[in-house]
C-alpha cells in the first residue's frame, strides 16, 4: 500500500474527516488535503505531528 493510502486510510479508520485532522495539525483544511494526495511535501515535522494523532512512528505510515 502506497504511504498516502496508508494515510487516507488510517484517517477513515479513525473516523476523522481532512477538515478535522487539519485542526489537529494547525493547518488548513486546504493544506491537509494537498498532503493526502501528494500536491504538497510531507516534512518530516509534518509526518511526526500526523503520527502522533494515530499513535504510530512516521516509520509506520510514511515509509515501508
Amino acid at each position: 500500500m502506497e504511504k498516502l493510502e496508508k494515510l487516507i486510510k488510517l484517517r477513515h479508520d479513525n473516523n476523522y474527516t481532512c477538515e478535522e485532522m487539519a485542526k489537529l495539525l494547525g493547518i488548513t483544511k486546504a493544506h491537509y488535503w494537498k498532503i493526502e494526495n501528494g500536491h504538497r511535501n510531507l516534512y518530516y515535522k509534518m509526518a511526526k505531528k500526523i503520527s502522533k494523532i494515530f499513535n504510530l512512528k512516521p516509520d509506520d505510515i510514511f515509509y515501508d
